[in-house]
């Protein structure tokens, strides 16, 4: 997903609902997506280790759900929603 398309899919009802919510309420995924997007907007030079170890941990999730995926139509799954907050929409 681009930078502006996970903006915008952050901001919707169906991306805040999905994930396992940290103390703050929000979800893991979910917080991990609004880092994804100024990652996605940094120039590369300002980038640094724990920005590359960040991406690291998205790879590794992202890859491990897709091992999880559900029989039929994930369209309108939390799965989909999931890998979504974190940069990765599947049915792309």
């Amino acid at each position: 997903m681009t930078a502006g398309e996970l903006e915008k899919w952050l901001e919707t009802d169906e991306s805040q609902a999905v994930g396992q919510k940290n103390g703050g309420g929000e979800s893991t995924g979910h917080a991990s997506g609004r880092r994804i997007v100024e990652l996605l907007r940094a120039k590369k030079g300002d980038l640094g280790d724990d920005d590359l170890a960040h991406m690291r941990k998205v790879t590794g999730y992202v890859h491990r759900h897709l091992g999880q995926r559900p029989g039929g139509d994930v369209t309108d799954t939390a799965w989909r929603y999931s890998l979504m907050n974190w940069g990765h929409d599947p049915k792309k």
